[in-house]
């Protein structure tokens, strides 16, 4: 039986307290899987002292007891002691809490107390000053879960559009260095693999965007479609991949091109994350590739500017919960 999933609380002084409350909210309406939220209690705590936006919290000490207590009231797990953080106004404690919750986090799903990870959104700029020293939480959880950075991979995820930036943060100018033969051929067998175990696509079409204008025009606009990407398709074909590509980016993500494939690969961040925000704004969802725990995380921020107001959107975070749920019941029949 899946265990309830674990909501990091994210930086307290954003929207991820309310939107975990907002989702908990609709529980019943959309079937949610039983979960719990990790931080401070205080923080999910309204004006009148029982819950954000009219939800009913309860303090548990043991994950376990989650399941027990979710019908009536949203379980917190209290890891840290303090003041409650004002919406809007990151500090030092809010950001350490973050890092704490996240941490006990992934510790739960590891030892199997959690069926999954969900992660609200952090500041990194608050986390690095209390000692953080990754790109994002993904390396971390990657980390934590004993994976390779390069082969914990981030995929983007829409009711209508999945995609994977081969490259993530880092300049523009750097992309062509980095994009190799071996890069290609790992981040689509890491793709095939997570359509199986993730959503139970048993024979995953994918499609590899070009780098350059018109996936470089014979040559004319770049020739990186031709040196690399191209022998790295080739390759993946023989080994009996399904692969199209490399195709001109500018006319793959119409809603007839899109029914051509499952996922599609883009070698630059912006590449990818632009048509899956267009077209997925508020359900969109970052899973995490590659790991032995699923996670998955709201695509978007902390939203310090509407923080505390009730009118942040939950849509990403409900998506994120369902997602979630979707890969552990896949993973019990096509884990790999």
């Amino acid at each position: 039986m899946t265990k309830p999933f674990a909501l990091s609380c994210g930086d307290p002084a954003g929207i991820g307290p309310e939107i975990i409350c907002k989702s908990w909210l609709e529980r019943e309406s959309l079937g949610l899987s039983p979960f719990f939220a990790v931080g401070n209690f205080e923080d999910f705590k309204g004006s009148d002292s029982n819950g954000l936006c009219g939800a009913p919290i309860i303090k548990i000490s043991d994950p376990a007891e989650a399941k027990s207590k979710f019908d009536a009231a949203l379980p917190i797990f209290h890891i840290h002691n303090g003041e409650p953080t004002v919406p809007g106004r990151p500090t030092l404690d809010g950001a350490q809490c973050a890092l704490h919750a996240l941490e006990i986090a992934c510790g739960l799903a590891r030892s199997g107390d959690a069926g999954a990870v969900i992660t609200a959104p952090v500041s990194k700029s608050q986390l690095y000053k209390v000692g953080f020293r990754y790109p994002g939480q993904t390396e971390f959880v990657s980390e934590r879960c004993g994976i390779a950075r390069e082969n914990a991979v981030m995929m983007l995820a829409g009711p209508s559009l999945r995609v994977v930036p081969m490259t993530t943060h880092i300049a523009l100018k750097d992309v062509p260095s980095q994009l190799s033969k071996s890069l290609i051929i790992a981040r689509a067998k890491a793709a095939h693999k997570a359509m199986i175990r993730n959503f139970g696509i048993e024979n995953p079409r994918i499609a590899i965007a070009g780098l350059n204008p018109h996936a470089g025009e014979n040559g004319n606009l770049g020739d990186e479609e031709k040196l690399v990407m191209e022998p790295a398709i080739e390759e993946l074909g023989a080994q009996g991949f399904d692969v199209s590509g490399p195709l001109p980016a500018d006319t793959m993500f119409h809603e007839e091109a899109r029914s051509q494939y499952d996922v599609a690969l883009c070698p630059y961040h912006d590449q990818a994350l632009i048509p899956l925000k267009t077209l997925h704004f508020f359900d969109g969802v970052n899973l995490t590739l590659g790991l032995p725990i699923v996670r998955t995380s709201p695509d978007h921020g902390t939203a310090f500017g509407i923080a505390g107001q009730g009118i942040a959107d939950p849509r990403s975070m409900i998506a994120a919960i369902q997602m979630a749920a979707t890969a552990v019941s896949n993973r019990e029949k096509y884990d790999l």
